[in-house]
């Protein structure tokens, strides 16, 4: 099959240059000193996180691997093989498709995600990969196990994209944002002035929570909201408090005594 207007091609190769580039971005800002804003403090990275940096490229160089062979395969079986590029719908029924778009994926990765915790032999061998990571970081979003990212991102994108009904130029738009989402969840950072933290209260702050030991069992939702955690009773609410000595940290608020006691 002939790749119309190569929009295919850029929808799957856009958003992982996006995932790379907006990491760097933080990359950037870490090496400029960001020690007021961190959610933990520097060292935590080196003491807390069980696999090193190079090992999480590698890692999330091989998901990508996954997600782009899917996405090419997913491609070319719905592909017209005219080669004719489908018409871009107006952009009201865009914002539609992003807005169902974006509920399909959460609620994929939200039962998906959650499961992986239930099931032990999945949390064990299959989902403990990413929390190796306590302390999150921009491009360690996408470390995860080879299965672990193609049932919750790949499949998950896939099922987005078929459900809302949008075209490959659209998907590139989409999937792009959801990157950029993902990544800001993770990069360990709460930079005042971040726009996403407006529209979201799915956040950086939130996910950390989620990665923490008291916090395995709950804020289960991402990348966008957090109705399923709110609906299903996961939803572990949290105050963002100066921490001594110079940035951030998320205290869970309904944390009971005997828990705390158990992680300190």
């Amino acid at each position: 099959m002939a790749f119309a207007v190569s929009d295919e091609l850029l929808g799957t190769f856009v958003p992982i240059a996006v995932y790379w580039l907006y990491s760097g971005l933080y990359i950037v800002l870490d090496a400029m000193g960001m020690d007021d804003y961190r959610l933990h403090p520097k060292g935590e990275e080196a003491t807390k996180n069980v696999v090193s940096k190079w090992t999480v490229v590698k890692g999330v160089l091989v998901q990508q691997s996954f997600q782009i062979a899917v996405s090419l395969l997913l491609f070319t079986i719905i592909g017209d093989e005219s080669g004719t590029v489908r018409k871009q719908p107006p952009a009201l029924v865009i914002a539609l498709q992003f807005i169902v778009a974006m509920f399909v994926m959460d609620t994929w990765q939200y039962f998906m995600h959650r499961y992986m915790h239930v099931n032990k032999f999945l949390y064990k061998h299959v989902h403990s990969k990413h929390h190796t990571l306590v302390v999150p970081y921009a491009f360690g979003a996408l470390y995860n196990h080879p299965l672990e990212g193609l049932i919750l991102d790949t499949i998950g994108g896939a099922l987005s994209f078929l459900i809302a009904g949008m075209t490959p130029k659209t998907a590139i738009f989409f999937f792009s944002f959801a990157t950029i989402k993902t990544v800001d969840d993770h990069c360990g950072l709460w930079l005042p002035g971040n726009i996403l933290h407006v529209f979201f209260s799915n956040n950086s702050a939130y996910h950390d929570i989620h990665h923490q030991l008291y916090g395995n069992k709950y804020n289960f939702s991402q990348p966008f909201f957090v109705m399923w955690d709110k609906i299903l009773g996961t939803y572990m609410p949290y105050t963002l408090e100066n921490r001594k000595g110079g940035g951030f940290e998320a205290r869970p608020i309904k944390l009971n005594v005997a828990e705390q006691s158990k992680t300190d």
